[in-house]
């Protein structure tokens, strides 16, 4: 018997409707046990319903919530696997795109909106843009590995990119290719709770805490190019700043 079948152990006599929704119950509890370290293999599907006795569909349809839920991600034919945390550096200007190839996470985006347009008003004061100027926007859920991390609306100024169709994946690739990538960035950081719409779209209940990121990314002439709110589970990452006594 595999170690988290052990920790697992009979299903019979456990609270909490059908058999499928026990084994969630269970395996939830065993990943907060950190049974399985953030990163280790589940067992196969197969094993696991041998040693508990189970159907291999209970199995099946138990591990899929906890995909859903972020809790564990399936990678192509490797298995299933115990999620782990990112860790995402204050002191590095970086994408999303960027942070997850760097983990050897599997990236897409679910567009919301791509789509080019006239400033508003409070984009007119983010970006230091004139009334009637041109922008671009970007509103996507980024996915790693199958699982959705955050919900990113992005403004960029409208001298940036040739048009929204020219962002496929990564926004900061397809402004670096015009020489208009971000050199700095200035953010601000608070604790927030996911609303309903926010929630289904990240695949977490609502009320759920999130971490919520203002940015504004500058070009090395002084002129912002980019605007962008990004709110990310925050069951997801872990948000690392180096400091220092120097002023």
């Amino acid at each position: 018997m595999t170690l988290l079948a052990d920790a697992i152990g009979s299903l019979e006599g456990a609270s909490g409707g059908p058999l499928y929704r026990r084994l969630e119950t269970a395996l939830r509890d065993a990943l907060r046990a950190e049974v399985l370290k953030p990163n280790e293999a589940l067992p196969p599907e197969r094993e696991l319903a041998s040693d508990l006795a189970i159907s291999r569909i209970t199995v099946r349809k138990a591990l899929d919530t906890l995909v859903g839920e972020g809790l564990l991600v399936r990678r192509q034919g490797a298995g299933t696997f115990v999620a782990g945390r990112v860790e995402k550096q204050f002191a590095k200007l970086s994408s999303f795109t960027e942070d997850m190839a760097a983990r050897g996470r599997a990236v897409r985006s679910e567009w919301l909106l791509r789509a080019a347009g006239e400033v508003t008003p409070e984009e007119s004061l983010t970006l230091g843009l004139s009334p009637g100027a041109p922008v671009l926007r970007f509103h996507r859920v980024r996915f790693a590995d199958d699982v959705p991390m955050a919900l990113e609306y992005s403004a960029i100024a409208g001298f940036g990119l040739a048009g929204p169709e020219t962002v496929e994946s990564s926004l900061y690739a397809a402004l670096e290719a015009t020489g208009n990538r971000p050199a700095r960035a200035l953010q601000r950081l608070r604790a927030v709770s996911f609303d309903a719409e926010q929630a289904a779209l990240l695949h977490v209940e609502p009320g759920a805490p999130g971490l919520y990121i203002e940015r504004r990314g500058f070009l090395e002439d002084g002129r912002v190019i980019e605007a962008t709110r990004s709110w990310y589970r925050g069951d997801a990452y872990d948000f690392v700043a180096e400091l220092n006594t120097r002023a």
